[in-house]
């Protein structure tokens, strides 16, 4: 049967050439969850002068101590940005508001620090992604120093996160961090997401009040924790008896692994106790951050810091 002739040419440059996508309609549901990069777009897609060059691009400051990287930490949002201008310890370096935006700040008598650059709205949705709700404030600032673990008070809770890497998961335990006075939250410098953008949002502000302890390897900043006094509690599935059902004391670790993963071998034989969440329901797993604020609730409720 004959298809009649074909330019061989054109036939190959149709297979080379990418499928075109509608500019409406679509959406990107590939799994697992992962920040997007910080890339602002000009009027004809270049970068601006936000984007970090180099071979350190990839390695935000805060994830490491021993780092020289000084690459700007992206924050937006009203909680988000309003908690950094009222934290000491959070350098501004620029600012951006719309001007609702800095009469709401005005008007709550909140200091910006810097001198502010007033532009349309639009122009901060140009730097960010499609999704992202900033309320008209957008702020360029210094990384949080990382603590050691040598520092860390011998009282209350800490959160320890093994590799769990969704930005909108470790937002969302910061949050509840916060709001169960965790001490600090411990993650590693690697397959962590930054503490910048998607996270920092998510978190509403907390990550000017919970410390974030960055360190290299967890199953070693396990053994710091237990020589010190921490009992370190791993949650997972498979544990040996009920959360509730433990024998709390304080300095309590808990200590969170990856959803699908879970805790990872080392990390499960460095915990003092590998304990787990029981639920009447039919599902008997929860998104790890749930989870998290379920074990802050159980944890803080028997070592009675709940406030009357």
């Amino acid at each position: 049967m004959r298809w009649g002739k074909v330019n061989r040419g054109e036939q190959l440059k149709s297979l080379s050439r990418p499928p075109k996508l509608p500019y409406s309609g679509t959406r990107d549901t590939s799994e697992p969850m992962k920040d997007k990069k910080f890339a602002p777009r000009g009027p004809r897609g270049g970068a601006k002068p936000f984007n970090r060059t180099g071979k350190s691009a990839g390695r935000p400051a805060w994830r490491d101590r021993d780092s020289n990287t000084d690459g700007p930490v992206i924050l937006y949002g009203w909680h988000t940005v309003t908690m950094a201008l009222q934290n000491p310890a959070r350098r501004i370096r620029k600012l951006t508001l719309t001007e609702n935006a800095a009469k709401r700040l005005a008007d709550d008598n909140i200091d910006t620090h810097v001198t502010p650059e007033i532009v349309r709205p639009q122009e901060i949705d140009r730097l960010l992604s499609p999704d992202a709700v900033h309320q008209g404030l957008l702020a360029e600032a210094d990384a949080l120093p990382s603590p050691d673990i040598e520092t860390l008070k011998l009282e209350g809770m800490v959160l320890v996160l093994d590799q769990i890497t969704d930005p909108h998961n470790v937002g969302a335990i910061l949050r509840s961090a916060a709001a169960f006075a965790v001490k600090a939250i411990v993650t590693t410098a690697r397959h962590s997401p930054e503490a910048t953008g998607v996270l920092a949002k998510a978190a509403s502000g907390a990550l000017e009040l919970v410390p974030m302890v960055t360190v290299q390897n967890l199953a070693r900043a396990l053994t710091a924790l237990n020589e010190r006094g921490f009992q370190t509690v791993g949650l997972d599935s498979e544990g040996t008896e009920d959360l509730s059902a433990v024998t709390l004391r304080e300095p309590l670790a808990l200590v969170l692994g990856a959803e699908g993963k879970g805790l990872r071998q080392l990390t499960r034989e460095t915990c003092s106790v590998v304990a787990r969440l029981d639920m009447p329901g039919e599902i008997k797993s929860l998104n790890v951050s749930n989870a998290a604020v379920l074990s802050l609730y159980v944890g803080a409720s028997r070592l009675g810091l709940m406030k009357p």
